[in-house]
């Protein structure tokens, strides 16, 4: 029987056929490390869609916690929110009714009007990206593109200053890392996680002092007014939710673009679609799931659940393999093809249910922008070094650099 085992470098480097390992032979099993993971389309699903699946990891039990989970952290942070009445964690790893709440408030930002509103602002940022590199030579197309144009629209959302942009890079990449189950993480992994959390801490705090002597139209200045007026945010809600905006709202859609890259220069012919068809929304939810820049998202069990022929107990944790999900041949013909004329594609990629991408929309328009971008002014793209670089996370995988030529139109 093969186990699903995160300590194998190939979960970040070429995660596919594993996925198809596991789906294939153990879809639904208990590791030795004492947790579940669910892989079929339908299971995950069943999971994702279930009121007893908790995305708050203080549901877990200890006697029923993964090996090398910290429970001792677990215990102080249960005693602080306790004795505070304070829960700082970001929404995105609590239930309603506070899930509900403070989504519901960052939510206005990403009203259809909204993105319509960002997208020229997006398109001039493409353009002006990709022209310096319509010569012929390589380039890094992550730092160039798949990481300046999210980090730059999500700054322009929060009004950050944009020569704080390259300051937040390796600081937001120690929290994505930190993003991976807590018991994946090394004790070094966890020490540049926290000094990542005071440095955007220290950040935000002067930040919000700002706004609130001189607020705007932005989206920081509307999550001050609302922890000072009537739906209250907690001091330690309004940084959480600010930290995870800037972090979330560029890394997923890094990762999407640069796999979107890559995947299309090594597929011509998918290429090709994509000329004939354009970057609709078709072809990005093809990408999404090809490339599935969040690979796993994790669950609590607040009741037994069945799953399949198995019962997912009550206080166990469960690992949602969304990456496996996406190629599931029961749901997707010919799984490993790049087809962007793809229908129905009831993809993951932002995964499902009351936690499903906010950013969605945003992340649509990115990848949309992008290589609409991209084609309207070159003949092809290729990757010039067939060696490739993936940073080590298992939760958002992605590309740390990726050499890519552009054929000028």
């Amino acid at each position: 029987m093969t186990f699903y085992d995160p300590s194998d470098p190939r979960w970040s480097t070429d995660p596919g056929p594993l996925f198809d390992e596991i789906r294939t032979t153990a879809p639904l099993h208990r590791t030795p490390s004492n947790y579940w993971v669910v892989t079929r389309h339908a299971d995950c699903l069943a999971v994702l869609r279930s009121s007893l699946a908790s995305a708050d990891s203080l549901h877990i039990h200890p006697d029923k916690q993964p090996l090398g989970f910290n429970s001792g952290a677990r215990q102080e942070q249960r005693e602080l929110i306790r004795a505070s009445g304070d829960d700082t964690r970001p929404f995105l790893f609590r239930d309603a009714p506070d899930h509900t709440r403070l989504r519901g408030l960052v939510q206005r930002a990403f009203t259809p009007r909204r993105i319509n509103e960002l997208e020229g602002f997006t398109r001039s940022l493409a353009r002006d990206m990709i022209a310096p590199h319509l010569d012929g030579v390589a380039f890094d197309a992550v730092q160039s593109i798949a990481w300046a144009l999210p980090v730059a629209v999500i700054c322009e959302m929060l009004d950050i200053p944009a020569e704080d942009h390259a300051a937040f890079q390796h600081q937001s990449a120690q929290l994505a890392r930190g993003l991976d189950p807590e018991f994946l993480l090394s004790d070094r992994d966890r020490e540049y996680r926290d000094a990542a959390i005071m440095y955007f801490a220290e950040y935000f705090s002067r930040l919000f002092a700002l706004r609130r002597s001189r607020p705007g139209p932005d989206l920081l200045s509307a999550l001050v007014a609302a922890h000072d007026g009537e739906d209250r945010l907690s001091e330690g809600e309004l940084l959480s939710t600010a930290i995870l905006l800037l972090v979330a709202g560029h890394e997923t859609t890094m990762n999407l673009i640069s796999g979107a890259l890559l995947a299309l220069s090594r597929d011509q012919s998918a290429q090709a679609v994509l000329r004939a068809f354009g970057a609709d929304r078709a072809a990005v939810d093809e990408l999404l799931r090809f490339v599935s820049p969040v690979q796993l998202t994790g669950r609590a069990m607040t009741e037994d659940l069945s799953v399949g022929d198995q019962v997912l107990e009550e206080g166990s944790f469960v690992m949602v393999l969304l990456g496996a999900a996406n190629r599931d041949p029961e749901v997707f013909s010919d799984p490993t093809v790049l087809n962007l004329r793809r229908e129905p594609n009831p993809q993951l990629g932002f995964g499902f249910g009351m936690h499903h991408c906010l950013g969605s929309p945003l992340a649509r328009l990115e990848a949309q922008v992008i290589l609409s971008e991209l084609v309207a002014v070159s003949s092809n793209w290729h990757v010039s070094s067939p060696e490739l670089h993936y940073r080590p996370n298992i939760v958002l995988r992605g590309l740390e650099e990726l050499s890519l030529v552009i054929t000028p139109a």
